[in-house]
């Protein structure tokens, strides 16, 4: 082992390659130097193991141990410097040096009594221990390093995640918002389609009215044409015969004045003017005519005006018709307010006789409600009657309700309506009427009712008495 500058033991392997110097002189110094060791290695080996020991460790004691590791060549070329100059004086030639080994002597193997060994240790203890503080440091760092690597990584790949996410949403928007873009040009361009095809229908229906009022127009114009020329026809068949009756006038004051010269000599003057005005009017009917004509002329031109014309004559005619309708309601009300007030103004002796006539209405009705159980009777027999408490419909001694033979249940109606008897007698004494007698006595009673009214007192009263007689038959 070595020992170097900061004290540290090194233990190291050094060969070296030695040869006799092939000079004569080389050979005679060696053999002077060394004798017959050159025959015995051990012995050789003891003569020059001190050289070399020395000058390896002087060599060693100026460098660290550091530097021998990282200047081994320079250390070597050394070492062989200074042996070579020894070795010449034996007549060898080094011819090389050779460091084959170099390592730090193991701790256990140091005495650490040893002042060389102690200062050795101290330093080797600092160096180990600064060596693990810098291990330690460079284990966090490289800790905190390969974290911070790893942090960064994650969010590199979270932000990547993220973008790619952000990506996909982005392009999902964009093809929602193409799709909501193509959606909507698709309903705005059926929605214009629609319209075309509305506006299409509706460019053919006006095209329909057009053609239908078109044909509606020349419907009234050829109407109006037709009116026009039967009006004329008329108006000139009204002029044929006004020509006739003027002539035919013409020919019979002829005959007159044929007839009556002296007559006409007296009323010459009257029957001139008669002529005259008899003329002026057969004028007045032909320039009427003719002017009725240019009317009707200016009527058929001027369809605006024909509307007008008959729209203006409907407006007089529903007039007329509102008016009829108005007189026909005031009519009316005049005449159930007349009704009304006849009415109040009534005797009271017309008024019993009409609650008489009131109450003769009903009576058939009541007596056919009365006599309408015993319209199929056709005979009566009574074998056995007992029981009289069970009328109304109560149960008896012997039998009940639904067991009871058709035979009972007519007797128990025929006793039932003897019961009702004395109501109904009350009922037709308070309408003065005796219903004791049968349908005879009621008769009798309606007729000596009716001798007995009294006479009315009005006309308006005797009008409704007859009325009602001729209703009643009477």
């Amino acid at each position: 082992s070595i020992i170097t500058t900061d004290r540290l033991r090194v233990d190291a392997t050094v060969e070296f390659y030695v040869r006799v110097d092939p000079t004569d002189s080389g050979v005679a110094t060696a053999a002077q130097a060394l004798a017959g060791k050159t025959f015995r290695s051990e012995d050789l080996a003891e003569t020059l193991e001190g050289k070399l020991v020395d000058a390896v460790l002087s060599i060693a004691a100026n460098y660290t141990m550091d530097e021998l590791q990282n200047e081994r060549g320079r250390y070597v070329g050394q070492v062989e410097d200074i042996l070579k100059l020894n070795l010449a004086q034996n007549g060898l030639i080094l011819e090389s040096v050779s460091l084959t080994r170099l390592d730090q002597t193991p701790f256990h193997t140091l005495d650490e009594n040893n002042a060389f060994n102690a200062i050795g240790l101290r330093r080797l203890a600092e160096i180990v221990s600064n060596s693990k503080k810098e291990r330690a440091v460079i284990e966090a760092d490289a800790d905190v390093a390969v974290r911070k690597s790893k942090l960064d990584a994650t969010k590199e790949r979270l932000n990547i995640d993220q973008q790619e996410e952000e990506a996909q949403i982005q392009q999902r928007l964009n093809i929602e918002r193409e799709r909501a873009a193509s959606d909507a040009a698709i309903t705005e361009e059926k929605t214009e389609a629609e319209q075309r095809q509305e506006f299409a229908r509706i460019e053919k229906d006006k095209e329909v009215k057009a053609k239908e009022i078109q044909s509606g127009r020349e419907i009234r114009r050829a109407e109006l044409e037709a009116t026009q020329s039967s009006e004329l026809r008329r108006l000139e068949r009204e002029i044929v015969v006004a020509a006739q009756q003027a002539a035919v006038a013409q020919a019979q004051v002829q005959v007159e004045e044929a007839k009556a010269e002296e007559v006409r000599a007296k009323e010459a003057l009257e029957t001139t003017k008669e002529i005259a005005v008899a003329e002026r009017e057969r004028e007045l009917s032909i320039i009427r005519a003719h002017e009725q004509a240019e009317v009707d002329e200016t009527r058929v031109s001027s369809e605006t005006g024909t509307l007008l014309a008959m729209a203006k004559a409907e407006a007089e005619a529903t007039t007329t018709r509102a008016a009829a309708k108005r007189a026909e309601l005031l009519a009316r009300a005049e005449g159930e307010a007349a009704l009304i007030a006849s009415e109040n103004s009534q005797s009271d002796d017309l008024i019993e006789m009409k609650l008489h006539m009131r109450k003769l209405e009903i009576l058939p009705d009541v007596v056919e409600s009365m006599v309408k159980p015993a319209e199929k009777i056709d005979s009566i027999r009574i074998n056995h009657v007992s029981g009289f408490g069970n009328s109304g419909g109560g149960s008896g001694s012997d039998t009940s309700g639904s067991d009871k033979a058709v035979v009972n249940q007519v007797v128990d109606g025929v006793l039932s309506m003897a019961l009702q008897l004395p109501a109904v007698k009350k009922l037709g004494e308070e309408i003065g009427i005796n219903i004791g007698d049968g349908i005879k006595g009621i008769s009798d009673q309606v007729s000596e009712l009716d001798d007995s009214q009294p006479a009315p007192e009005s006309s308006e009263d005797q009008e409704v008495f007859d009325r009602w007689k001729s209703d009643h038959g009477k």
